[in-house]
Formats: structure tokens, sequence, C-alpha cells
């Protein structure tokens, strides 16, 4: 039965009936009873609250490019999905539903809020996990996980009480930022550096008791209604006399004392500074060490409270005003000077968090982070590209206590009791009945839910069974990579490490990945707000997950983010598109072509090549191309072990799309119907199985549909390309020498081609050629396959020789040492080419002219956009570039006749 493949690949119809069969078959799902080595990625898991963007799409296509090359390679494959619950992020969404019904969680209260909030994520939560099953990913959906799943909740608690009974979680008043807008405390790695703030230095006159007055400098007048003391240094000879003395504080009438504390610096501002303990990290320490009251001024909200007197009820930044201009009324201001203010906002709303003194539950770091540093240090773990184990050593050799509470309530809840009546806590796995300290029935559990990335933290383990003792956990822990955007390095890369080495005793895994950053078009991060972002979505209806996975893979390196804006995405998704459709007409050529012409012969051939047995006939093209596979394979392997994506696409697209593709397919078709082309054809069929193979990780579903067809034709081979072995490299078919010698065979015939073009003769005209080799060893190398340049170049002869004499009326093109000659004589009309060409200079110089006015004009330079002023850098080099061709050109016609 002859064989029916279709015509062309359809993605939009395709991919969804390709995956279908994927996950009937259970082609992911992992064996924890495998003998097979293990390899294991676990997902950075989403947002329930995301949709797929242009980082997820990045992100887990090189995920799934590691997957499916080791799946096959042999080894049992574990790439674990889930997502996170997303306390601060979820809640919002839920609350800005609840504000359009005219309500809020708290008329609703906890439970009914709860409620809602687990209706939204069943409804919405799963959204972003199918938009990976779009895009090709292979994940273990079996094992889908979610950070609030009743086992993963269970692991949450083990690990917090673990923790609080070795004495590395306690409950402390400490300065936190907390976040007025979101209403919770934020740890250091949950804000955002936002440009600094044009603020003012102002200069507030203190009244000293008993005569005088101190003169102080500060950004935030509003706190001073908090303040408790005014401290200078202890060697700053200007306040020796008044240290120790009161001081009478303006608006306030309360007297506070002057102290000398080593951290205040007697260049800023008069070198006295105001202590604020309860709004200020610095000023809280201070007054630890002077023991000074902290008096807050605010309330949750970011509004003064009743501590701040005639200003209780006021926004704390029209508070600042008020303040200010009182003291300008009081006279009590001397002055207010320009100061560049920096500032931090909450990464989830954008709001300027506010430094607040908060009885708050901490993660004692340094016992946790010393091991976690040993880890990387010793090599344990390693940072691929390498720079960033700098950054990953700098956060945590110097990382402070961690603040795990917030003031939500979706999440999980800390597992801790108060004790109403001797304020004891109880901290337990299980709900307690009584205090752990007196006895009492009377306990309430701590309304404050813990960090989002304080369960995330344990996703390696916890997703596997801990603390159960699991098969899945004793098989695939540790896990094998990790690979992420390096905007998580601290809040989630280094917490696993410590998490793994604290509560596993080994390093969650071996590797991690850090993937580019992609940028707009124009080298700047993407942004919704701005409409710069791109929705991947768009991009996988408009060219197929394969061309979009492609598109992005080729691009990644390890030295610079990488740019894939609206221009970039669209030329690049073409790209793939293209060669997406290269790849399976190609496939579809060589299967009807060998269907029927000693089928048999072919797959007995194709196999003994395999195999790394010879077979009888190969010619010089076969020998190259199988010389060609064997470097691209172990090249492309090399690649994949560095985490050099971007490489292994490249070496895979040159060698299918120009090797097999346009060289060898052309130069094999001749021999595909003759008796001799037995070694042709099997060479073909080899070629395209091994290619299939190496390009199934990056562009899966094209791939599996060109297996099936090759299954069509052998119904021997396995039933998905998925579970096929991945080709391996035969070193005894590598033939440096031949692939050095084909190399300059092709360049002759690219330079025929470009005298072609550049004389515009037609493909089918017939023209003869001679090549002057550099001696006679070149020589008698290149005239052996004369005959292969002749017929993909269409050359009636071509001369090869050392020495050779260009003949008259010759285009001269150099190739690899060489010279090659082609006469043109009666082609090419010497004085009407003279003609064209000076046409074409006139032309490109006058352009050229133009663009160098204004590249010299400093206005355009200076105010015009920087891409539009390097896109008219880069023209006016084309058009120089093409003067210098044509003057080439035009010097050489002058030896014509």
């Amino acid at each position: 039965m002859a064989l029916d493949i279709p015509t062309r690949f359809e993605p939009a119809r395709r991919e969804a009936e390709i995956y279908a069969g994927w996950k009937k078959a259970g082609r992911f799902t992992a064996n924890p009873a495998s003998p097979k080595t293990p390899f294991v990625i676990v997902i950075p898991p989403p947002n329930v609250t995301g949709s797929l963007h242009m980082g997820h799409c990045l992100n887990n296509t090189l995920q799934d490019i590691l997957t499916r090359w080791k799946r096959m390679s042999g080894f049992e494959t574990l790439w674990l999905p889930g997502t996170d619950h997303a306390g601060i992020a979820t809640q919002n969404v839920v609350e800005k539903e609840l504000r359009k019904e005219k309500t809020n969680r708290h008329a609703l209260g906890r439970e009914k809020f709860l409620e809602r909030v687990w209706a939204w994520k069943e409804q919405y939560g799963n959204t972003i996990l199918m938009q990976l099953e779009r895009m090709g990913c292979s994940c273990d959906w079996t094992r889908t996980r979610f950070t609030m799943d009743a086992p993963y909740s269970q692991a949450i608690r083990v690990a917090f009480v673990q923790l609080y009974k070795k004495g590395l979680i306690y409950k402390g008043k400490r300065i936190i930022n907390w976040c007025p807008r979101c209403t919770t405390a934020l740890s250091d790695i949950e804000l955002r550096d936002q440009p600094d703030d044009k603020g003012k230095l102002y200069h507030i006159r203190y009244p000293i008791v008993g005569g005088g007055e101190l003169t102080v400098a500060t950004t935030r007048p509003e706190t001073m209604l908090g303040d408790t003391a005014v401290a200078v240094h202890p060697d700053d000879a200007r306040y020796k006399a008044i240290v120790g003395k009161k001081i009478r504080l303006p608006l306030v009438g309360r007297e506070i004392p002057v102290v000398a504390d080593a951290f205040v610096d007697p260049k800023f501002g008069t070198g006295a500074v105001k202590v604020t303990p309860a709004h200020d990290p610095n000023d809280y320490e201070c007054s630890q060490r002077n023991n000074l009251e902290a008096i807050c001024v605010m309330d949750e909200r970011g509004m003064m409270n009743a501590n701040a007197g005639r200003f209780a009820g006021i926004e704390r930044f029209e508070a600042r005003k008020q303040v200010v201009a009182a003291l300008e009324a009081e006279g009590f201001l001397t002055g207010t000077t320009d100061h560049v203010v920096p500032l931090a906002v909450c990464d989830r709303c954008d709001t300027i968090v506010e430094p607040s003194l908060s009885d708050q539950w901490f993660v004692k770091m340094k016992p946790l982070a010393a091991p976690a540093a040993e880890a990387v240090r010793s090599g344990r773990v390693k940072f691929v590209p390498e720079r960033w184990t700098k950054i990953y050593l700098d956060w945590v050799d110097n990382t402070r206590d961690w603040c795990v509470s917030r003031q939500l309530w979706w999440g999980h809840q800390i597992p801790a009791w108060r004790c109403l009546d001797c304020n004891a806590y109880t901290v337990e796995i299980a709900d307690p009945k009584n205090c752990a300290h007196c006895g009492s029935a009377s306990v309430k559990q701590e309304e404050d839910v813990l960090d989002t990335w304080f369960s995330s933290g344990l996703w390696p383990f916890a997703t596997l069974g801990w603390p159960e003792k699991t098969a899945d956990l004793a098989k695939f822990y540790p896990t094998s990579v990790l690979a992420t955007d390096r905007g998580i390095i601290y809040l989630w890369v280094a917490r696993m490490i410590m998490n793994g080495l604290e509560f596993m005793g080994k390093e969650p895994y071996h590797t991690v990945v850090i993937h580019p950053t992609i940028m707009t078009d124009d080298g700047k991060r993407m942004s919704k707000s701005k409409g710069t972002g791109i929705d991947p979505l768009t991009l996988l209806d408009s060219y197929g997950a394969d061309a979009t996975r492609f598109a992005m893979s080729r691009l990644v390196t390890t030295s610079q983010d990488m740019r894939f804006g609206t221009n970039i995405s669209k030329t690049k998704g073409e790209e793939g598109q293209r060669f997406m459709t290269k790849m399976f007409n190609a496939a579809r050529f060589v299967l009807m072509s060998l269907d029927g012409a000693d089928k048999a012969g072919a797959l007995a051939g194709a196999a003994a090549l395999a195999n790394g047995d010879a077979i009888p006939g190969l010619a010089f093209e076969d020998r190259w191309i199988l010389s060609r596979l064997n470097t691209t394979i172990r090249a492309v392997d090399a690649a994949l072990q560095r985490y050099e994506f971007g490489d292994a696409a490249a070496q895979l697209y040159a060698f299918a799309w120009f090797e097999y593709c346009d060289w060898y397919i052309e130069l094999a078709k001749p021999r595909l119907a003759r008796p001799d082309g037995a070694a042709a054809r099997a060479t073909l069929l080899h070629v395209l199985d091994s290619l299939t193979r190496l390009l199934h990780p990056i562009m899966p579903f094209v791939t599996e549909e060109i297996w099936q067809s090759l299954r069509a034709f052998d119904p021997k081979r396995e039933d998905s390309v998925m579970i096929a072995a991945w080709p391996k490299a035969d070193a005894a078919r590598v033939d440096l020498d031949i692939e050095k010698t084909a190399g300059t065979l092709m360049e002759i015939v690219r330079a025929v081609r470009d005298v072609r073009a550049k004389y515009n003769i037609p493909p089918k005209q017939a023209l003869a050629a001679a090549l002057s080799a550099p001696d006679a060893t070149t020589a008698k190398a290149l005239a052996g396959h004369a005959q292969l340049v002749q017929d993909s170049a269409n050359l009636t002869k071509l001369d090869i020789g050392a020495g050779i004499a260009p003949p008259p009326s010759s285009a001269t093109q150099v190739v690899a040492g060489s010279q090659l000659f082609i006469p043109l004589a009666g082609l090419v009309d010497p004085a009407k080419e003279k003609e064209r060409l000076e046409g074409a200079k006139k032309k490109a110089a006058d352009q050229a002219a133009s663009i160098r006015r204004k590249l010299e004009d400093e206005k355009f330079v200076k105010n015009a956009p920087e891409e539009l002023v390097a896109k008219e850098r880069a023209r006016l080099e084309e058009f120089d570039e093409q003067i210098a061709k044509v003057e080439k050109s035009l010097e050489e016609l002058k030896n014509w006749k």
C-alpha cells in the first residue's frame, strides 16, 4: 500500500491531536520503580493568578528541551508541574471582585472569603497549565501539585514546627517592611527599588531644655511625631556638651534626650539626627542600645494614628505637607534643600513601603545560609552561567533574619496557638486542644499566614511526598536541574537549597540554569502597561508551538538577555515556521521517493548505517553527509551538556536546512531511481531518521508527525519519537578531510551562483569555469569531484589545475585560497554592464550622501531616538558596502574585451 502523507503540516489542527495522543499513551508519566537513572526537573510553579507570558514561554521551552533529550537518552525522566497559591496576588484578585460587588473580605468573614478564593482557584487556577500543554510541555500531569493541597500543607506545618523546635523560628518585634495597600509585612526581597525620588531635606530647630537649640535634618518630617531622641556621633566635638541633655520635640512638646551613637554620620545634614525607633531600622537598633521608647505614629493603612496628635487621621504624605506647614508657621523650620531619596515599593502593587515596628514571625537565616553557601562554594551546586554564583553568594553571605508572617487570609495559617491565659505559644503539627505550657484549653491560632516563598521553598521535596517516605521521594530526590529567571535567585533558588540541606540533608539539584530575560526589540524590559509586552498565545496561534519554541531557543545565549519584541518575534517566528515546513517537506519527499523503490534495501541499508556497519556503494556525498551528521550529533550533545540551547538550535538548523535539505537531497536525487542508488537511498533514510530524533526536543510536534510517516514506511520502529533512542555519534564516520573538501566544493557552487546573480544570468544558462588552485595537491583533491560541481552549478565544464591563467572577459571569485574564473564573453555586454553599474553606484552614493548629512547633523543625533540613529548608521554601512562592490565590478570590467 502506497504511503499517504499530507501535503503540509497544519499546527493548528495537528498539535492538539498529537498532544492528546501523548497524554493518552502515558508518555509523560514517570515510574519510581524503573531501574533507569532519574532525571528530574520541578517546574518553577507559576502563580494560580497567572497566564502565560514570554518568560514562562522561554523557561518552559528550555525545561522541555532538557526533559525530552534526557528521556530519549535513556533516563527515567520526571518533569513535575504545579502551581503556587500566590498569597498576596490571589487575595488581591478576589478582593477586586468583591469591590465590584460593593463588599469586602471583612464583611464576608475569613471562612466565607476563603471559600470564594478556592472557588476562584478551581475556575481559573489551572489556566496556565493548560497553556503549557499548547506549548508541547511534556510534564507528568499525573503528579500536578498545588502549594495549598492537603499533603503539601501538611509538609509546610512539619517544616515550620521543626524549625521552631530547633530555635530557628521566633516571634518578636522588629522593623519590617509594611505595605499599606496590601496591609501586610514584606521581606526585603519582595520589594523593588524605583527611581530615586527628588525629595527634600528639611532642617528643623529642636529647642534644648534650659536654653539653646539643635538643628536636625530629616527627609521624613511626618515621622518626627514619633521621635524619642536626637542622636549625634560620640566623636563629634560640636555636640559633646549637650549629650545627655533634654530636647523639647517641636509640635508635640514631649521632652526627649540627646544620645551619642556611632551609627550617626557626622557629615550628613547637620550631624544631628532624629531617632524614630518605630519607623526606621537604624533608629530601632539605636533605641535598643540606648533604652529608648518606640512610638508608632501610623496605622496599617498608612494613616496617622492617635500618637500623631492633631495630625491623627491624615494620610502619611498629606501629613508630611501639614507637618512642614505647621513647623514653618511655628518657627521651627529653618530651611529645606533638594535631596535625592531612595525609595522601595511593594513588588506586587507599587505602593511605597513603610518601615514599621511590628510583632512578626521570623526565621533565623544565618544557620541555614552557611550550609547553602558552602554547597555552592564546594561546587556541589553550580550556576550556569557561572557569573550568577557571585550574586547568589553575596546575598546568602549577608542575609538577615526573614520575616515570614503575612497579614493575609489566603495562605498557610501559621501553626502556632497563643494561650489566652499565660500568653505563651504552642507550636505543633496537629491542632492542640490545650496550652503546652499551662494546660489551659483557651488557645487561639495565629491569624497570620506564611510568606508564599516559605511554602514554595519546600517545592523540590514536598511535591514528592515529604515528610512521608514515598517511592517518589526515594527515586526522584534530589532533582537534577533547575531552570529559572535571575529575578528569583534570592526569593526561591537560595531558599530551596537551604531547605533541601536542612530537611533532606542533600542539595535539591546539582545545576541552576539562569536563562536570559526577554526584552523588547530595543533592549528594554517588556511592560503590559506600556504596551510593549507580547502575548505568547498570539505567537502560538500565528506560527505554531514548534516555530515559536525554535525561534526562542535559537536566540538563547549564556552571555546576554534576548531581544524578542514585536518585530523580532515576527521575523523569527516566520523563520521558525519556514524551517518547520522545510523539514516536513523534505521528509515527505524522501519517504515518497523511497516508497516502492527497493524499500527493503533502503531499510536494511539505513539499519546498517545506524549500527555503524559498512554498506557498499557509498559515494563521496554520502560519506560527507554521514560525517556531518555525526559531527552535528557530537556538537549538539556538547551544547546541551553546557546548557547552550542557542548553539544546539543553530547547529541543527545549519545541518538540516543547508547541508541535508539544500545540498545532500539535491545531490542524491539523480541516483534515487538508478540501480546503483541503494547507498543514496539508505543514507537519505538514515539521516532523516537521526535528524528527526535530534530535532524532537526543540520541535516536538512536527517531528512526531514525521516519525509517524516513518512508521508508516517502517512499522517496526518505536510508537513515538518521544521514546526513540537519542542518536549517538559514531567517531568512525567522521572524516574531516571529506568535510573540508566538500566545504570547498560548495563554496565553488555558491561562487558560480553569485556570479549569475551579479550579472543577471539565469540558472538554466549553462556556463564554463576554471579553478586555479594554489598547488597541485589541492587541484588533484578537487579535480576528482569536478562533476559534482558541474551538476550542481550547471557548468558544461570545470577545468581544475594549479596556476591556470584567467580566460578573457572572465568574472573572478576567490574561493578558499583558489581563484574561480567564469568566462562571460557573449553573455554580458561590457558597455551596457558598465552603464548599469555606474547607475547603481550613483544611486547608492546619493542615498549614502543623504544619510551622511543626516548623521553629521548634531541636532538629529542628539534628539532622535537611539534606535533610529542606529538604524541610519546601519543603512549607511550597507550603501557603502554596495558602492565598494560596484567599484570592484567596474574594475573587473576594465579587463574585458
